[in-house]
């Protein structure tokens, strides 16, 4: 995919909210492979609905970088799948954001939390045992916050930087 000139903010890079529309466009395309596409909702009225995410924005993208986005499904259960996302630089390899996510799966006649269908489950199980041979994403369930002072000054003086 590549940055598209609308996408740039008057800080010169693109707007956070467009790598939302990255991360979405992979998640519909990855989460096709195992049979949750649109053809999905129309056909067996059911959907899946983001929950929760957590991006950690790490370098900025500028007009017209293109760009490479992975999914890596990191686990499921009856009704939820827990993933992770990287966007990279396609030329260069940087990351510039990731994202984690947790979405449910929704019966779309009555918009409620429901079980994935036998072949579904199925699916993502292969799609699992696949990416369980990926190695585990750094960043999966970081918290935010502002770490107290001693652990800056800790981090600090093992890393070698003065302050």
């Amino acid at each position: 995919m590549r940055v598209e000139p609308a996408w740039i903010d008057y800080n010169g890079h693109m707007n956070m909210a467009y790598y939302h529309v990255l991360f979405d466009r992979a998640v519909e395309e990855g989460f096709s492979l195992v049979g949750l596409g649109q053809d999905y909702l129309e056909s067996r009225k059911a959907s899946f609905f983001a929950a929760e995410i957590h991006t950690l924005y790490q370098r900025e993208l500028r007009m017209h970088d293109r760009v490479r986005v992975t999914l890596q499904l990191v686990d499921h259960d009856e009704k939820r799948i827990h993933y992770y996302m990287e966007i990279r630089h396609a030329g260069e390899g940087w990351v510039a954001a990731t994202m984690e996510g947790l979405s449910l799966h929704v019966d779309m006649e009555t918009r409620k939390v429901c079980p994935f269908p036998e072949d579904i489950a199925a699916n993502l199980a292969v799609m699992k045992t696949t990416h369980a041979r990926l190695t585990k994403p750094q960043n999966l369930g970081r918290v935010i916050g502002i770490p107290p002072k001693a652990e800056i000054q800790e981090a600090l003086s093992a890393s070698g930087t003065r302050h």
